[in-house]
């Protein structure tokens, strides 16, 4: 069996603000510590009750925190920037199952640090649906017909993902107080609760199904202000809302639609505040 992990850093436990996170900010190395912890866990317990493979994805910011040094021996590391599919590079159909760590919630939500890819997006909808990264993830996942057995992070986060994909298993590592403060986990307790969380997800893999794409989904973006929606907007195919900041592209698939949000998220970041 092969296991496939995102790893965010934002739900990691003890990392509730900028400064863990940043790598220019004075808690970061100790975020890593963290972070590379946590998919430990996960990583020894998948290949101790019988996964042949584990792929970790290195899904924040830059996507070079995970100490490659520290993690299971046996682990692949995908890592580095750019990745033509970001958090989901290397996903595939040969994955049995997937497993989202650090986790957060979706921008405008309660919950530590929330937010979608940058914060110039206030929401993202594939059709009618409202995702943010778990989400819309999830659904590239569900693309190649693997479902999501397990999310990490707060209690904010399980409860998004309890709602979007039923029979996933969560693991709550802090609970949410403010958007950058939290009841958290020593790592000593949470690597407990990550091994029985992951234990449980790979025991009921079966009684999960992928969260399946819409053919043709309408990509829908949101932004704090229209300027981010100009620049979003000069994609090829996009249409922008004369009256509102948000951008929508039709897309052949859901990969293309995570490929043209990730493109329009980049240039959004190129506007000015001033």
């Amino acid at each position: 069996m092969k296991l496939y992990i995102s790893i965010d850093m934002e739900g990691i436990t003890g990392l509730v603000d900028s400064t863990f996170v940043d790598s220019h900010q004075l808690n970061y190395t100790r975020g890593q510590q963290l972070m590379t912890a946590e998919a430990n866990h996960v990583i020894y317990t998948a290949f101790d009750e019988g996964c042949t493979e584990v792929v970790v994805n290195d899904s924040h910011s830059k996507m070079n925190n995970l100490l490659i040094e520290k993690l299971h021996p046996e682990t692949q590391l995908i890592c580095g920037d750019v990745k033509p599919f970001s958090m989901v590079q290397g996903l595939d159909s040969s994955y049995a199952g997937a497993a989202f760590l650090g986790y957060h919630t979706r921008a405008g939500r309660r919950g530590v640090l929330s937010h979608n890819m940058i914060f110039a997006v206030r929401n993202m909808y594939i059709n009618d649906q409202v995702v943010g990264e778990l989400g819309f993830n999830a659904y590239v996942a569900g693309f190649y017909g693997v479902p999501v057995l397990l999310v990490a992070g707060d209690d904010q986060t399980a409860r998004e993902a309890e709602a979007l994909l039923p029979g996933v298993t969560t693991a709550i590592v802090k609970k949410w107080v403010s958007r950058t403060s939290a009841l958290c986990l020593t790592p000593e307790k949470s690597g407990q609760l990550l091994r029985e969380k992951t234990k449980e997800a790979l025991a009921r893999k079966d009684q999960v199904k992928p969260l399946v794409p819409p053919e043709k989904p309408l990509l829908t973006i949101e932004f704090a202000n229209y300027g981010q929606a100009e620049w979003a907007a000069l994609m090829p195919g996009t249409k922008i809302d004369a009256e509102a900041p948000i951008v929508t592209f039709a897309a052949e698939d859901i990969l293309e639609a995570y490929r043209a949000m990730l493109v329009m998220t980049e240039l959004a970041m190129h506007t000015s505040f001033c």
